[in-house]
């Protein structure tokens, strides 16, 4: 059973607070998958040429993130939309404040 139909993916540096955020508040829709990785090599998930693969949009954020994905992924990126949320890392996981800014920007962005 197929319950979702676009791929989100969610990138911080360590993989520790925002990004997992992230994918808790969309891994409850049934409209989208969603993965969270860092790009970091010491995130607790490092993001992999996989993870490019699977994702449909790509939430980053930050511009350092940005720039990081397309240093290692270049050509990969070519045709996903990537997403600079502007969220600084002054958050700890599930914080309300942070939840609120997540929805409020990545909603902006999947219309």
């Amino acid at each position: 059973m197929t319950r979702n139909n676009k791929n989100l993916l969610f990138i911080c540096s360590r993989n520790q607070w925002r990004s997992p955020t992230a994918e808790n508040i969309w891994w409850q829709s049934n409209e989208y998958s969603v993965r969270s990785a860092g790009t970091s090599p010491k995130a607790k998930r490092t993001v992999s040429a996989n993870d490019i693969q699977w994702a449909d949009e790509i939430f980053v954020m930050e511009t350092k993130h940005k720039n990081r994905l397309v240093a290692k992924f270049t050509r990969m990126l070519d045709y996903k939309p990537i997403h600079i949320l502007e969220i600084p890392d002054e958050y700890r996981y599930m914080d309300e404040e942070l939840i609120t800014e997540l929805r409020d920007k990545v909603n902006c962005c999947l219309g």
